[in-house]
């Protein structure tokens, strides 16, 4: 998709040239074409080409900020009111967007997903997001995502829901695992990951009770694990049942971000033995949601409340950020590296690379 690049001595301003040429709304278009032309216009996604653009300019959702940033001749009034009837007119499909996603990323087997929620408050409105990611590199990408007409936490039903989605539009064989908080975690969302086969590990609050067949009888779970030394991991050899499901859990002693001590327990059935090293890249995610939020585009800044408009509003941030992504990948791989810090985590992300 990007173009080819030989020429050393001149990488670093090649570097800005190529970034430059892919922040342009008419290159993103042309990428945009090869997979939507027989799905929506060209009229229409050279409008969604621009606004992505516009977005990764002024990192913000206000539609006169964005107007203003068009690539386009047009006023900035006339392109605000454009901005206006897109979102209230367009129909902005989730499987188009999702698939137009998985179709640029450089892996596709093997995929590691993440699953989590965030949320925030806008006068009286709770928004609140169900979001299913890949982790690649050091920052989940999103695939999808449900809007849950409720504040708290997700319920079984929309989980499975969002992950039986993936597989009729990807399918299962392409999966490697399953990566989710403490929110995610009961009887039927455990046996659903069970019977689908769906290699899972989930972090487990430490006052779950757990049942042990060789002590015949039932125990907190962070029992298990406190004789361990801190910063020592535990795998629990036996077979436990957590809400009447058969499971291992694995275990270590930590210190809280307060200092207090604390455990993290995973629970998982296939591999339990690698289920740290896995769940580690949980933080993906989170990564994922900062640049959604502060360090990136400052959805949480919108004052839009009506869920089909806010779901579309997702979505093009969705593409953005990947759009970022994908050039800065390149850049780094091509042009630039990253430099990477003394504990070797990158110092910049690769969409910063872009954006800032």
């Amino acid at each position: 998709m990007f173009p080819r690049h030989s020429t050393k001595h001149t990488k670093t301003s090649q570097g800005c040239e190529i970034t430059k040429k892919m922040l342009c709304a008419s290159q993103l278009s042309l990428v945009l074409e090869h997979s939507f032309e027989t799905k929506i216009n060209k009229a229409r996604l050279k409008f969604i080409s621009m606004m992505i653009i516009a977005l990764c300019k002024v990192k913000k959702i206000n539609y006169m900020s964005l107007a203003s940033a068009f690539d386009s001749c047009a006023s900035a009034e006339s392109s605000f009111r454009r901005i206006q009837r897109f979102m209230a007119d367009f129909d902005f499909p989730m499987r188009m967007i999702s698939i137009f996603i998985f179709s640029i990323l450089p892996e596709k087997k093997h995929l590691i997903l993440v699953l989590d929620r965030t949320n925030w408050k806008f006068g009286n409105s709770n928004i609140n997001i169900l979001m299913l990611g890949i982790c690649y590199k050091n920052i989940a990408i999103p695939i999808m995502f449900k809007m849950l007409d409720k504040r708290g936490n997700s319920d079984t039903n929309e989980r499975i829901e969002l992950l039986t989605q993936f597989i009729d539009w990807f399918g299962k064989d392409c999966i490697d695992c399953l990566l989710a908080d403490r929110e995610f975690i009961g009887h039927h969302w455990l046996d659903f990951l069970n019977k689908t086969k769906i290699r899972y590990y989930i972090r487990l609050r430490n006052n779950f009770k757990v049942f042990r067949f060789d002590k015949n009888e039932e125990t907190p779970v962070f029992w298990l694990f406190n004789r361990l030394r801190v910063g020592e991991f535990l795998h629990h050899p036996k077979i436990v049942k957590i809400n009447g499901v058969e499971c291992y859990v694995s275990g270590m002693k930590q210190y809280d971000r307060t200092g207090k001590l604390d455990f993290l327990i995973l629970v998982s059935f296939n591999k339990p033995e690698e289920s740290l090293e896995y769940y580690r890249k949980r933080w993906q995610i989170e990564t994922l949601f900062k640049a959604f939020k502060t360090s990136g585009f400052n959805i949480e800044a919108t004052h839009v409340t009506d869920q089909k408009r806010l779901e579309k509003l997702f979505m093009i941030v969705m593409l953005a950020l990947v759009w970022c992504y994908k050039i800065g990948d390149y850049v780094h791989e091509k042009i630039k590296p990253i430099k990477f810090k003394k504990h070797q985590r990158r110092a910049e992300g690769t969409e910063k690379q872009v954006l800032f």
